[in-house]
């Protein structure tokens, strides 16, 4: 899908969706998702950590993922409003997570970046991992200049992937996010809406100068090699 902007007398002719792409590092492929993924896909999505800080259905069934893999995931990239991928590892192509790009402005070239890892595939880094190779392919292929990050008040551990990318804490949305807790019945599985704040995390292509050597060399993750 193409638009086209008048500057100045001229026009300016601009994308407004993603390529489909596999964007791969030392360690994993991001790529679209596949009907393959449904089965670690639906026990990502039913892990209690995720439950509890990402929206969607609880529990998540086959026919909801179903509905993602053939409907959802592609809707979002061909309507152009991001892309989302399946985090995979190289070696052994497991499902360990997944990046999603969303709210996307076309005309600022700004999007926001959302990101779950499994509940297998933790400490790993994987996380860092894919949110660094998809900002890296942003700034460097796509021309972007923004991207956002989201994180509730109480989720550290997306607030450190958030750091450790040099994201800059830009603010706090007060009560803007539903999010999950278990109720006193717990161990029947029930859970309860609660609200939450969002911390703002901003992303700049001069924030993320140096980032990726630093990481590097400290181990957490395998460098962003290609995309296609």
């Amino acid at each position: 899908m193409l638009c086209f902007y008048p500057v100045f007398g001229m026009e300016l002719r601009m994308t407004t969706t993603f390529p489909s792409i596999s964007i791969s590092t030392d360690r994993l492929v991001m790529r679209p998702f596949e009907m393959a993924d449904i089965p670690a896909y639906i026990e990502m999505m039913n892990d209690e950590t995720v439950v509890a800080w990402v929206d969607g259905s609880n529990p998540y069934t086959q026919v909801d993922a179903e509905r993602w893999v053939r409907r959802i995931a592609p809707a979002e990239r061909s309507a152009g409003h991001g892309i989302a991928l399946a985090v995979t590892e190289f070696l052994t192509q497991r499902l360990v997570g997944s990046v999603r790009l969303l709210n996307t402005d076309w005309r600022t070239r700004s999007t926001e970046v959302r990101y779950i890892t499994a509940p297998w595939a933790r400490g790993e880094g994987y996380a860092t991992e894919s949110v660094l190779a998809i900002a890296q392919w942003l700034f460097r292929d796509q021309g972007f200049e923004r991207i956002e990050l989201r994180t509730p008040a109480d989720n550290t551990a997306s607030q450190q992937v958030a750091q450790k990318l040099g994201c800059i804490s830009e603010g706090v949305l007060r009560n803007a996010r539903i999010a999950r807790t278990r109720t006193e019945n717990g161990t029947d599985g029930g859970w309860t809406d609660i609200r939450t704040d969002l911390i703002v995390w901003g992303l700049l292509p001069e924030d993320l100068e140096g980032v990726a050597e630093q990481l590097a060399d400290a181990g957490d993750y395998g460098t962003y090699n290609s995309w296609q």
